[in-house]
């Protein structure tokens, strides 16, 4: 095998988030089932129910946040559900080859061939370029902090989206309860509209409630546990940079990334 085909860059797969698409189909599968099993499931379907339900958490969540950051939330949701197969381990074996291999042929061997296998890894990609650069250990350091706080707000940031939802849609359920019972009140002289206002009434606590416990809050919190393990990725691609740069012996670097990783992802390179 040749010097410049020594590193072997790991495949990224693009997967199919399956946890959060069955676990939200199967919720919603068992209560329309229970519905259904009723004998009732039309009672369930009110248009005016979700209006005031949907259309004024999505409006209320616009005025807490922006219009931006709501859309940028579907770009999120939508990198959760097919993301790029990434693995803690995976990045620490990656690192520890690279360090050996610089530690045998130089950090400048790393230019080009080399280091377009990390291409589509852009926060390794980005640290390895400065490395080979030769921009100071302190300098690499503060652009790869900054650049991990940034990718962890915009994360976060999408999450408390969801959460502010999670807040807002049982409040509309209870503004849609109140309207309902103004209106039976307003019409107890006409039998007719009391049950469509008294559906109106319930049926909107149940969309509020429905939404915030069954969707909005559980997605919020697969970004923020997805965001926790792109974080130790970006601190693992960090410290295996910066050990680099100080020539460390990457044995000392298998310790340093053992002690960031779970007892079950330990990394045994060198044995």
């Amino acid at each position: 095998m040749s010097e410049q085909a020594e590193i072997t860059a790991v495949p990224r797969r693009i997967l199919f988030d399956g946890a959060t698409v069955f676990g939200l189909a199967g919720a919603l599968i068992l209560i329309i089932a229970a519905i259904v099993i009723g004998g009732s499931p039309e009672a369930f379907i009110n248009l005016p129910g979700l209006l005031i339900v949907v259309g004024g958490t999505f409006a209320v969540t616009t005025v807490s946040f922006t219009l931006g950051d709501v859309g940028r939330t579907f770009g999120v949701l939508g990198g959760t559900i097919f993301y790029r197969e990434r693995d803690p381990q995976d990045a620490a074996y990656s690192v520890l080859e690279i360090a050996d291999y610089c530690r045998k042929h130089g950090v400048l061997r790393l230019a080009g061939a080399e280091l377009e296998k990390f291409s589509r890894e852009t926060f390794l990609h980005k640290a390895l370029s400065m490395l080979i650069e030769g921009v100071p250990e302190k300098d690499i350091n503060d652009i790869l902090s900054e650049d991990m706080a940034a990718a962890t707000a915009r994360v976060h940031r999408s999450a408390g989206v969801l959460r502010k939802a999670a807040e807002i849609s049982p409040a509309m359920g209870l503004i849609g309860t109140l309207i309902g019972l103004v209106q039976m009140l307003g019409n107890l002289d006409n039998p007719s509209a009391i049950g469509p206002s008294m559906a109106v009434a319930l049926i909107t606590t149940f969309y509020g409630v429905l939404l915030a416990n069954v969707v909005f809050n559980p997605l919020a919190s697969k970004l923020e546990r997805n965001a926790a393990e792109d974080q130790l990725i970006h601190y693992l691609h960090t410290v295996g940079v910066l050990s680099i740069a100080r020539k460390d012996n990457p044995r000392r670097l298998e310790m340093l990334l053992n002690s960031a990783l779970p007892p079950e992802g330990k990394v045994r390179f060198f044995e």
